[in-house]
């Protein structure tokens, strides 16, 4: 009886002991979410005039673009089904995607350790002792037998945070991986539209050169006609036949870069090039006005930024835990169970089992290991902390480089297309003269050169406009969100 009172004044300890392990403290240094300033506006966005002088600035909508499928904006039905099947297809997603599964699985890994361990050990072990043991003098039976069934339980109660640290960190980590696999969906998605309007720009200049060379055969067949008569001469027509024959060559030479683009989104949509192909359309599609809002939005919608400063508290977090290193660590173990050299009687209950016990250990010296092991891992926050504010003013750079290039390109592009209206009046006036017999067809020829030029300069600005278009979308977030990114007890969910 007394046995009893005191295993039962040990569980009545014990339980008291856990009971102050469930309410343990956190130990280092509290985590705070960096906050950086934020300009009050874009500097891109220059303030718009009434027509009475007043200086005003335009509004902005707060919600600038639609989650997920932002790339309607531009009302491209091709576009889209491109862009679905490469969320269901694109491989750098899947492996994003994968790597935020496996992030998850170990923070369920490090949460298994707020429980104990419970193991058991089912055994027979048959023996025999030796007979010239003791100086021969044993007699009787020499072997004999141990049948085990017994159990084990071990936990370490969470004092001082350790476990919940390490929980946070990992969860941290998992966030970091989600905001990953943000980043590179949307880095997927506008590589895909980059490469779709690159493709339909090729298709423009291809147009424009067959334009150019069924141009350049009529201009030869008109110089060889004013040969024959005697108002041009052989000159003439050999820079005629040049200038058609080099249209042709780099009318081939444009196909390259189609076919390389054609094969890029092959491969984002997670298709063989070999057997993708999509149909020649010029490229027609109108830019759209994209909404910037404010400055201290980007923060909230940019998912590498939520990437950045989850890191730092991964870094924080990892910092706990190492900290802890400092305090002594309780256990308790215990094992039970039966045992009997008779298999019959194995399950008696004379042949019970039992020990259990607390347990506790303090590292007294370690040359100083843990303390450079504590300042190692202050710097990488440090480290993480400045990694956090570049990312953020990239992103802010980013976003004026776009807006900057939007608003100077909408200047560009309605001068370049008077540019090429000038051009196509001096060679329409050329070719009078030259029908007319008072100026060579040299004349023709630098005319033709100036028109294809301004052309072409043309139609790669309207590419441009279309790609920087995607650019400050992607710059933005597109139309990503912090409220997006899976909590701590989210990725711990299975």
């Amino acid at each position: 009886m007394s046995s009893f009172l005191v295993f039962r004044a040990f569980l009545n300890a014990l339980l008291a002991f856990v009971m102050v392990a469930l309410v343990g403290c956190t130990v280092g240094p509290k985590y705070k979410p960096p906050i950086p300033a934020a300009p009050a506006a874009y500097k891109e966005i220059p303030p718009q005039q009434s027509p009475d002088g007043t200086v005003w600035k335009p509004a902005m909508p707060q919600d600038t673009l639609s989650r997920g499928s932002w790339w309607e904006i531009y009302n491209e039905t091709e576009l889209n089904d491109l862009e679905n099947k490469l969320n269901n297809s694109n491989q750098n997603i899947a492996q994003a995607y994968q790597n935020f599964m496996a992030a998850r699985a170990l923070v369920r890994e490090a949460r298994s350790n707020y429980f104990p361990t419970v193991s058991t050990n089912q055994s027979y072990t048959r023996s025999r002792t030796s007979a010239n043991l003791f100086g021969g003098q044993q007699s009787g039976n020499l072997n004999s037998n141990l049948f085990e069934s017994a159990f084990g339980v071990s936990w370490e109660p969470d004092i001082w945070g350790r476990v919940r640290s390490t929980v946070r960190e990992n969860a941290n980590l998992a966030q970091v991986s989600a905001a990953d696999l943000a980043n590179i969906r949307l880095s997927e998605q506008a590589n895909l539209a980059e490469y779709y309007f690159e493709l339909r720009g090729q298709d423009s200049l291809i147009a424009l050169y067959k334009r150019t060379v069924e141009a350049y055969s009529q201009s030869l067949a008109l110089t060889k006609t004013l040969e024959a008569t005697g108002i041009d001469n052989a000159q003439d027509v050999a820079q005629a036949n040049l200038n058609l024959q080099t249209a042709q060559s780099n009318l081939t030479n444009l196909q390259i870069a189609r076919a390389q683009f054609e094969h890029a989104i092959a491969t984002l949509i997670g298709e063989p090039a070999s057997s993708f192909s999509l149909p020649v359309r010029e490229l027609t599609t109108p830019p759209p006005e994209i909404p910037a809002g404010v400055p201290s939005e980007l923060l909230q919608r940019r998912p590498d930024i939520a990437a950045a400063e989850r890191t730092m508290s991964a870094a924080n977090a990892a910092i706990d835990v190492q900290v802890t290193a400092f305090y002594p660590s309780f256990s308790i173990t215990g094992t039970g169970g039966f045992e009997s050299s008779n298999i019959g009687d194995l399950f008696n209950w004379p042949s019970r089992f039992f020990s259990i016990g607390p347990s506790a250990a303090l590292t007294l010296f370690d040359a100083g290991a843990r303390r450079a092991a504590l300042a190692n891992l202050n710097a990488l926050y440090d480290a993480d902390a400045a990694a956090y504010r570049q990312t953020v003013l990239t992103a802010f750079q980013q976003v004026e480089d776009d807006l900057a290039s939007q608003r100077y390109l909408a200047q560009q592009l309605p001068q370049q297309q008077a540019a090429v209206d000038a051009a196509q009046r001096y060679l329409d006036l050329a070719k009078v003269r030259l029908r007319t017999g008072v100026d060579s067809y040299l004349n023709v020829f630098t005319a033709q050169e100036s028109l294809l030029a301004q052309q072409q300069t043309y139609i790669n600005l309207r590419t441009t406009q279309m790609t920087s278009n995607v650019l400050l979308i992607e710059a933005l977030g597109g139309g990503w969100n912090i409220v997006q990114l899976p909590t701590e007890k989210e990725v711990a969910a299975k």
